[in-house]
C-alpha cells in the first residue's frame, strides 16, 4: 500500500529518495526536451522546411501541455502520483516509437504526432514532478530544491544534442548538405530517405529505455504527498474561494511561465540555425545549445549557493527578469565580429547564448510564488502552472514567422514583451491577491 503523508511529514529517508527519484526525472525532462534543438535544423533539411515549418517540433512537443496538464491532475489525483508517473513514461516510450514509420516514409506529420506523444507523457511527470519538488520542503528553499533538478535537466540538455548528433551525423555531412540543393529528383529523395532514417535506432532504444524507467518507478519506493489541505487559505478567504480563477497571482504566474519557457526555448532551439546563418556549419553549430545550458547550469549552482542565506529567492528572480531585457536589446542592437572559442560570428549570438544566465532562476522563482496559499488547489493550480508550458510550442513558432518574413536576428524582438511581463510579476504581480481591490 502506497504511503500518503503531508508535506513536512516525510522523514528524511523518505525526502532523500524522493529527491533522487525526481533527480533522475528531471535528467530524462531534459534529455529528451533539449533534443529538439538538433531535431529543428536536421527535420529542416532532411524534410525540405522553411523556418516557420521546422518550428513545429516545439509547437507539436509542447502543445500537449495544455491540452494535457488538466486531466493530469485529475489523472494523478486517482492513480497517485508513482502510478501516473509510470504511465507517462510508457506515453512518451510509444511516441518514441511513432518515430521508426516516421523516418522509413520520411513523413514529417508523422514525427510531430511522435513528438506531441512524447509530450503528453512528459504533461503527465512535469504535472506530478514540480509540485512534489516544491512541497518537499521549506518554501524559502524550494528554489534550491528546483536549482538542484534544473542542473540535472540542463546537463542532460547540454549531452542531448552532442549524443543525438554524433550518432546521426557524420564528417562528411556538410559536403552532403551543400550538395542537395544540387542534385536531381530521385538522387536527392534517396539521400534524404538514409539521412532521416538515422534517427530509427537512437528512437528505439529511447523506447524500450523508457518502458524500463517506467518499470522501475512503479517498484520504487517513490511516496505520496497530500497536497489537497485547506493550509494557507484562511477561514474568511476558504467561504469565497472555491477555483482557481479566483486567484490572481496564480492565473498571472501561469502567463509568467508561458513567456518564461517561451524565452528559454527561443534562446535554446534557434541559436543553431542563427549560427548556421553566420556561415558555421551544422557540425560546429550544434555545440551553441550546450554553451546556453552551461550558463544556465552556471546560475542555478549560484543559486543553490546564494539562496536563502546571502539573497532571497525573489531578489534572484527580479534580477534574471532585468538581465533578459537587458541582454535582448543587446542581441538586436550590437553589431561586429568576434573570435570566441574558435568561432568568428557575430558579437550578437553570444548574448543569444547569455539569456542561458538570464533564464537560470526564473523557473525556480516563479513556482513557489504562484502557489503559495493555494492549500487545496494545489494540484489543480500546479497543473495549470504546466499547461504554460505550451508557451515553448507558441513563443518560436511567432519567432519562426517573423525570422522568415524579417531576419533571425529581428525575430529576437519577440523576447522583449516576455521578459517585461516577468519583471512586472517579479516586481509587483505576485502581491495581487484580489482582481478587484476592495475599497474600504
Amino acid at each position: 500500500m502506497t504511503e500518503n503523508l503531508g508535506e513536512g511529514s516525510l522523514s528524511r529517508e523518505k525526502v532523500n529518495i524522493s529527491i533522487i527519484i525526481l533527480g533522475m526525472m528531471f535528467f530524462v525532462f531534459g534529455f529528451v526536451s533539449w533534443l529538439n534543438s538538433i531535431l529543428i535544423p536536421f527535420f529542416k533539411i532532411a524534410c525540405e522546411l522553411n523556418n516557420f515549418q521546422s518550428y513545429f517540433v516545439t509547437f507539436a512537443f509542447y502543445i500537449s501541455y495544455f491540452f494535457l496538464s488538466v486531466p493530469s491532475a485529475y489523472l494523478l489525483k486517482k492513480t497517485g502520483f508513482k502510478k501516473g508517473i509510470s504511465l507517462g513514461f510508457i506515453i512518451m516510450a510509444a511516441g518514441a516509437f511513432i518515430f521508426i514509420p516516421a523516418a522509413l516514409y520520411r513523413m514529417y506529420p508523422v514525427f510531430l504526432s511522435g513528438l506531441f506523444t512524447i509530450g503528453t507523457g512528459l504533461a503527465i511527470l512535469q504535472t506530478a514532478a514540480n509540485p512534489f519538488i516544491t512541497l518537499l520542503g521549506p518554501k524559502e528553499s524550494a528554489a534550491r530544491r528546483i536549482s538542484i533538478m534544473g542542473i540535472l535537466n540542463k546537463g542532460a540538455g547540454i549531452l542531448a544534442p552532442i549524443i543525438f548528433a554524433a550518432l546521426i551525423l557524420r564528417s562528411t555531412d556538410s559536403e552532403l548538405f551543400r550538395l542537395i540543393p544540387t542534385m536531381g529528383e530521385a538522387e536527392k529523395d534517396n539521400a534524404l530517405d538514409e539521412l532521416i532514417r538515422r534517427v530509427i535506432w537512437p528512437y528505439f532504444i529511447a523506447g524500450f529505455t523508457l518502458i524500463g524507467l517506467a518499470t522501475a518507478i512503479w517498484f520504487s519506493p517513490l511516496p505520496e504527498i497530500n497536497t489537497d489541505r485547506d493550509e494557507g487559505i484562511s477561514a474568511e478567504e476558504f467561504k469565497t474561494k472555491n477555483n482557481i480563477f479566483q486567484f490572481p497571482h496564480l492565473i498571472m504566474g501561469a502567463i509568467a511561465i508561458f513567456l518564461h519557457v517561451g524565452t528559454q526555448v527561443i534562446a535554446i532551439d534557434t541559436v543553431i540555425n542563427y549560427a548556421t546563418s553566420m556561415q558555421l556549419t551544422l557540425l560546429e553549430a550544434k555545440f551553441f545549445p550546450s554553451y546556453t545550458l552551461s550558463l544556465t547550469i552556471l546560475g542555478y549552482l549560484l543559486g543553490i549557493t546564494l539562496i536563502p542565506k546571502i539573497v532571497s529567492q525573489l531578489n534572484v528572480l527580479r534580477f534574471c527578469t532585468v538581465l533578459g531585457i537587458c541582454l535582448t536589446l543587446l542581441i538586436v542592437f550590437s553589431k561586429g565580429t568576434v573570435n570566441i572559442f574558435g568561432y568568428q560570428t557575430d558579437i550578437s549570438i553570444w548574448f543569444v547564448v547569455s539569456l542561458g544566465f538570464a533564464n537560470s532562476m526564473v523557473w525556480a522563482g516563479l513556482w513557489p510564488l504562484a502557489l503559495d496559499g493555494l492549500g487545496k488547489f494545489t494540484k489543480l493550480g500546479a497543473s495549470l502552472m504546466i499547461m504554460g508550458l505550451s508557451g515553448n510550442a507558441i513563443l518560436p513558432q511567432v519567432y519562426g514567422y517573423f525570422a522568415d518574413a524579417y531576419s533571425l536576428r529581428d525575430a529576437y524582438w519577440v523576447l522583449l514583451p516576455c521578459y517585461l511581463y516577468l519583471a512586472f510579476y517579479a516586481f509587483a504581480g505576485y502581491r495581487i491577491r484580489r482582481w478587484v481591490q476592495r475599497i474600504k
